[in-house]
């Protein structure tokens, strides 16, 4: 994400000053299809390139110049993510760079705790359910999930909203211990200023399709588009065309409508774990 952003700035600041792409890439001693991967954020900056084109593009202020320069140096540098690499399919390496940029994260779950609200048990026990052969694979996923989960006391971190179908709190996964400290860590996160929970109750479950689980992400800059996050088992699909991204906004905006207010929705988590 900050190489898309780096990207923007960049091809903002050509189209401002009249130059072409193609005149652009004679600077960098590059292709135009180089200039272009640049803009579109899909390869690195090399420090020299970026100072050239700044000044080509009559950026002379100082600390503009330096903010560009300083996000081109922070776009290059490795995500923490990477040292999990070898547990990690590369469609999820891309969800958890958009999460650690995000300023909003909304999502809907219909059959788990979302990953950021879960427990270390009770994400080894979902992990579990999938096609891992390893144990310490397990072992690396639940490590990653928990670090994930880091943003949420980051100071600069995302706004967390998601609404959650009911069953998710009747469903056992692991054993009752598991679901015990999973609903008591909920009851607790659902304190958090930063942390908004909804409940669907099953009266009300029917009323607004959804799909399925998904996630929607927002983003500070007001350059990036917001994005909508599908998994499925081995794969996962990015939506950030506008018409489509503002029909999973409305989806999300319906749900949250039709689901208990955040204080209707603790006394249902705090009545199932009281039935467990």
């Amino acid at each position: 994400m900050l190489r898309i952003l780096v990207g923007i700035q960049l091809r903002r600041l050509r189209e401002q000053c009249g130059m072409s792409r193609e005149a652009a890439a004679d600077i960098i001693r590059g292709s135009e299809a180089k200039m272009s991967r640049l803009e579109l954020g899909r390869t690195g900056f090399k420090q020299r390139d970026v100072v050239d084109l700044l000044s080509a593009y009559g950026v002379t202020d100082d600390a503009e110049r330096e903010a560009v320069l300083s996000l081109a140096r922070r776009a290059n540098e490795p995500g923490w993510w990477q040292s999990y690499n070898d547990v990690m399919p590369g469609w999820l390496e891309m969800y958890v760079g958009l999460e650690q940029a995000a300023s909003i994260i909304r999502s809907y779950e219909a059959q788990f705790v979302p990953g950021l609200l879960q427990t270390e048990a009770y994400a080894r026990s979902v992990i579990g359910l999938g096609q891992v052969a390893r144990a310490d694979d397990v072992k690396e996923r639940v490590a990653l999930r928990l670090r994930r989960q880091q943003i949420l006391d980051d100071p600069a971190g995302p706004d967390l909203w998601v609404v959650i179908d009911e069953a998710v709190l009747r469903r056992t996964m692991g054993d009752t211990e598991v679901m015990r400290g999973q609903l008591d860590h909920l009851l607790t996160m659902m304190k958090r200023p930063r942390v908004t929970v909804q409940i669907v109750p099953f009266a009300r479950s029917g009323q607004v399709a959804t799909g399925g689980p998904f996630t929607l992400l927002r983003f500070a800059e007001p350059d990036l588009p917001d994005i909508v996050y599908l998994e499925q088992l081995t794969s996962a699909f990015y939506v950030d065309k506008r018409d489509d991204v503002e029909t999973y906004l409305e989806l999300i905006d319906r749900l949250s409508a039709t689901a208990l207010t955040p204080a209707e929705s603790t006394d249902v988590v705090a009545a199932a774990r009281a039935t467990i």
